[in-house]
């Protein structure tokens, strides 16, 4: 059996995208494996249901050849460490293990800001070299010494690009780019000056155009990387859908459950990375503006979930916003049928983020959830199509409130009809099956080739 090597540019736990394609392979005849990234309080290796995931720690020195021998000895010091916890690497339902942060030793909290106002503008130059692509340099080296060969390399995110390059060299076989994001048309890298900008996207085209196949998640990404990328094949369109799904009648009321929440309660769920421009400070606002009964719930992790949760833990926020942990990916459609709404105000900050369409809408389409979305030229078709919900101005809060408030309004009929409806589109066309079948098909293709 061909084995097909997934390369998540992530910890694994919550990439349900590489797990489904994990799955779906061993029942197309596939040998797969996941390689991830390892985090401090996480297992090296984990068994997902007989798919192996192994993680590999990334020093920043295995992206210098000069200082490799000194990136071996601390990768064996870290593999050293990740064995003596004993640290089960899988999150249970509700829990997120957090990784380490680094910390400035005793330096005061003044010191600490001052700090950082002078280091800004040297972060603002380093922190995207990091980012792109000295950390994912680094990883490709110490993933080419772990990883066994394969007859498929598919990887995730513009993070693996350089990976795909060193593996292919070395162990053969074909390379599949799965560009699930415009990568460098995204918060940070969006905002760099042109000039900049223009280097970083030189690279990604040229590790890009090196593999043998681009995929990404809908039609205005494939044509947009058809221009980006300078590619003359137009990359195969997988979209980023859960598995099918046949939520109970009554839905599930885990949340209301875990929040200690009457029935009467309406839930409005954000979920997925807590972090700037998704629209959560303007949720947070809105929810303040719903007449209903209703409780704003953000189910999530990321750099913000800390700020996020003082906030809520105040007046006004306190009694209409709640957080709670995110759980695996194989748990996530039950808790997202235990909503009445899903809020996707994802900000039109970047030409990545008009045209997404988030892997959030598909999972409230299976779950057969209305959703309360941006008016952006990637979800609104979608909603429009299928009508599924209300697209509003995520930048107004009013907007969002109102949406909100519409939706929970409906009575029990309509929204038993409206669920129907989500749930007929879901098990026709927008799940995993249908997706699969399209990249399977491209992987044989490949392998024939």
């Amino acid at each position: 059996m061909p084995r097909l090597a997934i390369l998540s540019y992530s910890d694994g736990r919550f990439d349900a995208r590489a797990r489904r394609i994990a799955r779906s392979a061993v029942g197309a005849g596939y040998t797969p494996v996941i390689y991830a990234r390892w985090q401090p309080g996480l297992s090296l290796e984990e068994d997902l249901g007989g798919v192996p995931l192994v993680r590999v720690p990334v020093v920043l020195r295995m992206a210098i050849p000069g200082l490799r021998g000194s990136g071996r000895r601390r990768i064996a010091s870290l593999r050293r460490e990740a064995r003596s916890t004993s640290v089960h690497g899988r999150a249970g339902p509700g829990v997120i293990e957090r990784a380490a942060t680094p910390r400035l030793g005793r330096v005061g909290a003044s010191a600490r800001t001052v700090l950082r106002v002078l280091l800004r503008p040297a972060r603002a130059i380093v922190g995207p070299i990091v980012l792109f692509a000295i950390r994912p340099m680094a990883w490709a080296a110490a993933l080419e010494e772990v990883a066994e060969p394969a007859e498929l390399w598919h990887g995730m995110w513009a993070g693996s690009l350089p990976a795909l390059g060193r593996l292919r060299a070395r162990h053969g076989g074909r390379t599949v780019y799965d560009s699930r994001d415009v990568y460098l048309h995204a918060r940070l890298f969006d905002r760099m000056h042109p000039i900049l900008k223009d280097r970083y996207r030189s690279i990604e085209r040229r590790w890009a155009r090196a593999t043998d196949l681009v995929v990404t998640v809908n039609d205005d990404y494939a044509a947009i990387l058809v221009r980006e990328l300078r590619i003359a094949q137009v990359p195969v369109v997988v979209r980023n859908c859960p598995d099918p799904y046949d939520p109970p009648d009554p839905p599930p009321n885990l949340i209301r459950e875990v929040l200690g929440l009457s029935r009467t309660t309406g839930i409005v769920l954000y979920q997925g990375g807590l972090m700037t421009e998704r629209g959560i400070e303007q949720a947070m606002q809105a929810i303040l503006r719903v007449p209903h009964e209703a409780t704003l719930v953000l189910m999530g992790y990321g750099a913000m979930r800390e700020a996020f949760a003082t906030q809520a833990a105040t007046p006004p926020y306190r009694d209409r916003v709640a957080l709670i942990d995110p759980v695996p990916p194989e748990a996530l459609l039950a808790w997202t049928a235990s909503s009445d709404v899903m809020l996707m105000a994802i900000q039109p900050t970047s030409l990545n983020h008009r045209y997404t369409t988030p892997q959030k809408l598909w999972e409230a389409i299976a779950a057969g959830v209305p959703v309360v979305a941006s008016d952006l030229p990637g979800m609104a078709p979608v909603i429009d199509e299928i009508g599924c919900g209300i697209t509003c101005d995520p930048t107004d809060p009013g907007a969002i409130a109102s949406a909100i408030d519409r939706l929970l309004e409906i009575g029990p009929e309509e929204r038993q009809t409206m669920r129907a409806r989500i749930r007929d589109a879901a098990r026709d066309r927008y799940n995993w099956h249908a997706q699969a079948s399209v990249l399977f098909a491209a992987y044989d293709r490949l392998l024939r080739a």
